[in-house]
C-alpha cells in the first residue's frame, strides 16, 4: 500500500509538473517495442488496446507498477516481465501509452 501511495503521489507530481512526455524513442530504448507495437498485437497487446481498455479509469498508478514489476493475467497467459526503468521513466511511458488512442 505504501508503494502504491508513493506511485500515486509521484504520478500526480509528474502530471502537474508540465508537458514533459515520453515518446516512442523511450519505449524503443527500454525494449518495450520488442513485445508491443502501437497499433497491432505482438507478444503483448497493442498500445492502442491498452489505452482503450484503461481510458478514464484512473489506472495510471497501477499501470506504472506493472511496467516496473511486470504483470500476469491481464492480457492472456504470457506474463509481462519486470522492466529496468526508473519510476519517472515508467510514469512517462504510461502517459505516452495512454495517449495512443
Amino acid at each position: 500500500m505504501k508503494a502504491m501511495s508513493v506511485v500515486l503521489l509521484a504520478t500526480a507530481g509528474l502530471m502537474l509538473s508540465g508537458p514533459v512526455r515520453a515518446n516512442e524513442g523511450l519505449a524503443k530504448a527500454k525494449n518495450c517495442m520488442a513485445c508491443h507495437a502501437v497499433d497491432k498485437k505482438l507478444v503483448g497487446p497493442a498500445y492502442k488496446e491498452v489505452a482503450a481498455k484503461y481510458a478514464g479509469k484512473g489506472r495510471d498508478a497501477r499501470l506504472v507498477e506493472t511496467v516496473m514489476k511486470g504483470g500476469k493475467g491481464n492480457w492472456g497467459e504470457v506474463p509481462m516481465p519486470p522492466n529496468n526503468v526508473t519510476l519517472e521513466e515508467a510514469m512517462l511511458l504510461v502517459a505516452w501509452v495512454m495517449d495512443q488512442k
